[in-house]
């Protein structure tokens, strides 16, 4: 019997919800596995055009892969507009709420903003962003890195899934033209302010009693590839002495992360690994392990990853394996526009919402826009705290809160 999504709690009944909430679902998890350019990928891209029709949004799909729906205002200019949205995509088997919610919430922000004969004077935008979790490619954020210019288009046309099905490939085989991806040069002037709401991944406002909070700031962050190589041999036969074994040096950097972030005050993660050939009665030849580690400020962050390194590569030397790491992606410390995130406070306490300001240490597509254009998020509380799993859960009642809340602020960015 699997586990469904928050299995015996109410479900969100919003119509855009329920219609989703069965798209890329993992029977035996229960969990969701929406991998970019995949079967579920594509059901998902199916669903946001029909919402997006229903609504008269203009759908486009820019050189990225990205998503977009357009409300264009009846009057004034067609660019500077103000776009909601988050992502589609999930990590393996993860939960119904981490960036779907974000997307959901703004065709439904729309449809609230319409209700009360909001009139905007500058174009209102969804949007989905791709391989926001980088679960099939390796690169979180993709689709907003590739359009901010962040990640060259080079390097990522040749990033590989675990099949060796290159991005390249993909985006191919699902009717887009890789040869054009990489950042667009007008979008500055295209979009003036991107919101996302998401899911607080933590349990900050449950504490604090609110339903919707308001981002401050984002942790800096990395993912490293750590490659472990040794020399494969014979299980039974090998004596202990004469063994070069890479799990042990990676055993001693999955002790040592845990040690290192403890020190330091951080986090530290391995929690994907290859063993190669990885057959149960041989010593492997190589293990490939990635480390995701975040902190506070950028100076522990490299602290912490090289303490951990250290432990790996002393490891290493101990039992004759070669340690080499690769730093996949890095995200300084981003912190949000202070002009943007001071207007959606005063608009949400103007219409009665206490909104704390409070940090996150997980990354985001908002994140990454903020690097080149003002950019804001609003989280929407989670009992437990719970992320990344099939227990992520928001009650109906705050996801009802996230969507009025975002489009009181969308209101007042688009009708100025």
């Amino acid at each position: 019997m699997s586990t469904a999504p928050s299995a015996g709690m109410p479900q969100w009944d919003h119509p855009l919800w329920q219609s989703l909430l069965p798209l890329g679902r993992s029977e035996p998890s229960g969990g969701y596995r929406r991998y970019s350019f995949t079967d579920a990928d594509s059901a998902c891209r199916d669903w946001f055009g029909k919402a997006a029709r229903q609504r008269n949004l203009r759908v486009d799909c820019d050189r990225d892969g990205n998503l977009w729906a357009w409300w264009d205002a009846p009057s004034g200019p067609a660019t500077g507009a103000i776009v909601a949205g988050s992502h589609l995509d999930s990590v393996p088997d993860g939960g119904a709420f981490d960036g779907p919610l974000g997307v959901v919430s703004a065709f439904a922000a729309i449809d609230l903003m319409r209700e009360r004969g909001v009139r905007p004077v500058r174009p209102v935008g969804v949007v989905a962003f791709v391989e926001e979790e980088g679960a099939r490619f390796g690169v979180a954020c993709l689709g907003s890195r590739l359009l901010t210019g962040v990640i060259a288009p080079e390097r990522a046309r040749e990033l590989a899934d675990a099949d060796g099905v290159t991005l390249a490939e993909a985006m191919a085989g699902a009717g887009l033209d890789p040869e054009r991806i990489g950042a667009d040069p007008g979008l500055r002037e295209r979009v003036a302010a991107f919101v996302e709401l998401h899911i607080e991944q933590g349990s900050a406002l449950d504490g604090l009693g609110a339903a919707v909070g308001v981002g401050e700031s984002i942790w800096p962050h990395g993912r490293w590839r750590i490659d472990f190589s040794g020399r494969a041999d014979h299980a039974g036969t090998t004596r202990l002495a004469d063994r070069r074994d890479p799990m042990l040096p990676f055993a001693a950097a999955v002790l040592a992360a845990r040690e290192a972030a403890a020190e330091v005050g951080a986090l530290a993660t391995m929690s994907k690994v290859v063993a190669v050939p990885g057959g149960a009665n041989g010593i492997c030849s190589a293990v490939q392990a990635w480390l995701d580690a975040r902190a506070p400020d950028e100076e522990r962050l490299h602290r912490l990853v090289g303490l951990i390194m250290e432990s790996a590569r002393a490891a290493g030397d101990q039992h004759q394996v070669t340690v080499t790491s690769t730093c996949e992606s890095l995200t300084p410390v981003t912190e949000f526009d202070l002009d943007l995130r001071d207007r959606v406070v005063t608009a949400l306490a103007g219409a009665g919402v206490n909104a704390p300001v409070l940090p996150t240490g997980a990354g985001h597509d908002a994140g990454v826009l903020a690097g080149v254009l003002p950019a804001a998020m609003l989280f929407v509380r989670n009992p437990s705290g719970v992320s990344h799993s099939p227990a992520e859960y928001a009650e109906p009642a705050d996801c009802a809160a996230g969507v009025t809340a975002l489009a009181t602020v969308l209101a007042e960015l688009a009708c100025r």
